[in-house]
């Protein structure tokens, strides 16, 4: 049975572990505003992490941002280290869900999923890491389900929005959609923008471990998913796509995995028809495809050496032409940046059979919204857990290992994120 009630001895709906982070400071600023607006006191949460001192300094800072200096003292604070399995265990005991922060996830982040399902509190992540990720539902999702926990990855930029873009494509499209291909644009403004280098980090070390994934995904022993309409087509490595008017390659994050997992819960939990999937990424003009070829020669050169990966790890900015940095966006770049993804969808409309004849339908849709990993990352995640605590009833009835929309599609969670700045609309 899965249980999303605070108790005496579970007092705190939500713990931001890994608060200290870049990404975490700005998930306790987003949790402070929805708290906010919440009724008082109907929501309880805790910031975690292993120095008590820089997360006094993270409240410090959000009651800045946000004027609101109860939250230096309204908010508790709980020591916990990836390295002391106690200190997990005695904060998972005190949490309904762990909100999870602390990467490169495939490092630190199976402490933190086993501490949470032995002592039931639920989890959530922003891994874009397979190898983390198809590992993690490989060997807990029984415990999961016995336990009546929800283990939940992939929930922040990008695998929400593309995810659910694929969801909500389907739901839209009258008729069967049989195939949907995706494309990423990201909008900056006059200064620029970058990420923080906790995502090239787990970009170098899961390119450098390819070989772990593909032995991982045989052991699920899965049939491949059935074909229903025409076989998708790959586009090339580098192309000029006619559909959002720039050079574009395949993106290298984990939609793509985490978007075929999901079709397979639909098919085989609720006898949808599993819809083929390719995601792509603008990259500009010629002169981005210039940086873009330099910079991925290098990337994928080093990636594959001990003294390589190291290099890559110390200069990221250098390596990566200025998009990662160890000090992350500034908020006016943050202020300033957005994001886009773009769904060209295609199947059968109603009364049509998919197995006789070529697609005769299409539909377009969007999925829109504000900076993507520190201001709609944060926003994606905390409208999960809010979705967790308030329709458990409408999520899977057991416990387990779940992808966003295996979790999340009989949920209101997209009406949610409408009405917090991710947008999702037909074009």
């Amino acid at each position: 049975m899965v249980r999303v009630e605070t108790t005496s001895s579970r007092p705190y709906h939500l713990v931001i572990f890994g608060a200290s982070g870049f990404t975490g400071q700005h998930l306790v600023e987003e949790v402070a505003r929805t708290v906010s607006k919440c009724p008082q006191g109907s929501l309880k949460w805790a910031v975690a992490g292993r120095s008590k001192q820089k997360l006094e300094k993270v409240l410090e800072q959000a009651a800045r941002v946000l004027c609101k200096p109860e939250l230096r003292t309204e908010v508790d604070i709980i020591v916990a280290d990836v390295g002391s399995p106690d200190s997990l265990a005695a904060m998972c005991k005190q949490a309904v869900i762990v909100l999870n922060c602390v990467g490169p996830y495939r490092f630190f982040g199976e402490p933190v999923v086993k501490a949470s399902v032995e002592n039931g509190a639920h989890h959530i992540d922003i891994s874009g890491e397979p190898q983390f990720l198809e590992g993690i539902q490989l060997n807990y999702h029984s415990q999961a389900a016995d336990k009546g926990v929800y283990i939940i990855g992939s929930c922040g930029f990008d695998s929400i929005p593309a995810d659910l873009g694929v969801l909500f494509t389907r739901d839209q499209f009258k008729g069967t959609l049989t195939a949907v291909e995706s494309f990423l644009t990201l909008g900056a403004g006059s200064e620029g923008g970058c990420l923080h280098d906790g995502t090239w980090q787990s970009a170098v070390y899961g390119l450098s471990d390819q070989h772990t994934l593909q032995t991982l995904r045989r052991k699920f022993n899965y049939k491949p998913l059935p074909t229903v309409g025409p076989k998708l087509k790959r586009r090339g490595a580098l192309f000029f796509s006619n559909e959002i008017q720039q050079y574009s390659v395949p993106f290298m994050g984990s939609d793509a995995a985490v978007v075929k997992r999901s079709q397979r819960f639909l098919m085989e939990e609720q006898k949808a028809t599993p819809v083929q999937y390719g995601a792509y990424a603008g990259v500009g003009g010629l002169w981005n495809v210039i940086k873009l070829l330099i910079a991925g020669m290098m990337f994928f050169f080093l990636a594959k050496f001990s003294f390589g990966r190291n290099l890559l790890i110390k200069y990221p900015e250098f390596f990566s032409f200025g998009l990662f940095s160890k000090d992350g966006p500034s908020r006016e770049q943050m202020e300033a940046a957005s994001f886009q993804f773009a769904f060209y969808g295609e199947g059968y409309t109603e009364g049509q059979d998919p197995s006789k004849g070529k697609p005769n339908a299409k539909i377009r849709t969007l999925v829109r919204g504000p900076e993507c990993a520190y201001v709609a990352t944060p926003i994606a995640m905390v409208q999960v857990a809010l979705t967790i605590l308030n329709e458990s009833t409408d999520m899977p009835k057991m416990g387990g290992v779940y992808t966003p929309a295996a979790a999340f599609a009989k949920t209101t969670l997209i009406d949610r994120l409408n009405k917090h700045g991710i947008h999702f609309s037909v074009v």
